[in-house]
């Protein structure tokens, strides 16, 4: 039972990583809301915030620098006085808590990535099993992450997402649907379906890859317009899937599919279970069912006994391939992993030229796209006003990390979370200018 206080306790929850972190504290902070807790994310100012949770990210030597500074910014504060106490969860606290605590004694408390029953337990509140599917939006009100399944049963040498995830585990279809209709009823529009890997969702509850079905059930979702597809497996990818994105109006002719590599030995160190012939006619197979489809992918760069030869093969197969998005990763060397018992013997001078190389060729590639769009016309959500422009994207992009569309405020005029159609009227590598028009 909580202590009586004067002023309610106000809690600030930090989120680093990627959506599904984010997801996970937009369900921590409804259930604190539920509890009579003043709550409010990072984007919010909250100096007067007594209770701190930083979410953390533990995937890559880079995030999780993050995650621990960020805890030492929280402890500093704490020692001086600024906040009384301080939490941490997440994907770092899971999968290295014991030294954490050893090294970082001024957090009051770690939490592993499914712990939320326990740390709510530690805040004095309650867990509400009612509120499933229920959470506060820490994206503009028009979209959000919808996460359909948890955890990854896949082997990648280099990942240590396992670890901290532990292995794959849907969710019903009745539940995400009924999460899909939560959502719309408060006024989002477009929902980007998230998971460690989308086509293997149902699998282990109903025995069969779901996920065309899934997305039979979310087309009837009243007010849901746009439905987005992210991280998809390559290998044995189901084809159905492609066949339901170009029967379905609603779902985005997009697909998010991380390649990591193409050559073959490094693919077989990588255990992607793909071989680069098998990669090629995947993408042939997308884009002959889904004419129009934008292809996302990232790249892995740097991964140990990576050749310059066998990295050239990787540039010249996006040239060849010329995808609409691409972000590229350098290999992080993570202890516990299969790939660690390698030698990690691509320097890091090594590593950050080969991503600038592989950045470098897609911009030109982005930007040779993106002069075609010139004179077309697309429908495009807007997502907010910036620097005198109104600032939209269409269905082939997604928020953060893809092209933008911008309209001049002073000509045109959108309304946030409306879509609109926009007539393209210049274009560069990453962004597209053009001017509303009535269909």
């Amino acid at each position: 039972m909580r202590t009586k206080k004067l002023q309610r306790d106000k809690v600030q929850v930090i989120t680093l990583g990627c959506s599904k972190n984010m997801v996970d504290s937009e369900v921590l902070m409804h259930q604190l809301h539920a509890n009579q807790f003043d709550v409010v994310g990072d984007q919010a100012t909250a100096q007067d915030a007594n209770i701190i949770i930083v979410n953390t990210c533990g995937f890559i030597d880079r995030a999780k620098a993050e995650s621990i500074n960020t805890i030492l910014d929280y402890a500093k504060a704490k020692e001086q006085g600024q906040i009384e106490k301080l939490y941490v969860t997440g994907c770092l606290s899971q999968r290295y808590k014991d030294n954490l605590e050893t090294e970082i004694p001024e957090v009051d408390a770690y939490f592993g990535t499914l712990e939320l029953p326990a740390l709510l337990e530690k805040l004095g509140a309650d867990y509400k099993h009612e509120l499933i599917g229920e959470r506060i939006l820490l994206t503009p009100e028009h979209y959000a992450y919808l996460k359909i399944s948890e955890g990854c049963n896949r082997t990648c040498s280099f990942c240590a997402i396992p670890l901290m995830r532990g292995g794959h585990v849907s969710k019903s279809i009745e539940d995400i649907v009924q999460e899909a209709k939560n959502l719309a009823r408060n006024g989002v529009k477009e929902i980007m379906l998230i998971a460690q890997e989308l086509t293997y969702y149902g699998l282990d509850i109903y025995k069969k890859r779901a996920l065309s079905e899934l997305l039979h059930k979310l087309q009837a979702v009243e007010g849901i317009e746009w439905i987005r597809l992210h991280y998809a497996y390559p290998s044995k990818f189901p084809l159905d899937i492609l066949e339901t994105m170009r029967d379905l109006p609603k779902v985005c002719k997009y697909l998010d599919m991380p390649l990591q590599h193409v050559n073959d030995r490094i693919l077989t160190q990588m255990r992607r279970q793909i071989s680069r012939q098998e990669t090629q006619e995947l993408i042939h197979a997308a884009r002959e069912i889904v004419p129009n489809i934008a292809l996302r992918t990232t790249f892995l760069v740097g991964f140990p006994s990576e050749t310059e030869e066998e990295f050239q093969e990787l540039v010249d197969f996006v040239n060849l391939n010329k995808f609409e998005r691409v972000g590229v990763f350098q290999y992080s060397h993570e202890e516990n992993t299969r790939a660690y018992d390698l030698v990690d013997n691509v320097s890091a001078k090594t590593k950050q030229r080969r991503a600038n190389i592989l950045m470098e060729t897609q911009q030109e590639i982005s930007f040779q796209l993106n002069q075609q769009k010139i004179g077309k016309t697309v429908k495009a959500i807007f997502d907010r006003k910036e620097g005198g422009y109104f600032i939209g994207r269409s269905q082939y992009d997604s928020p953060e990390v893809d092209n933008e569309i911008l309209v001049k405020a002073d000509r045109n005029f959108a309304r946030i979370g409306d879509f609109a159609h926009v007539l393209i009227t210049d274009a560069t590598d990453y962004d597209l200018f053009g001017d509303i028009v009535t269909q």
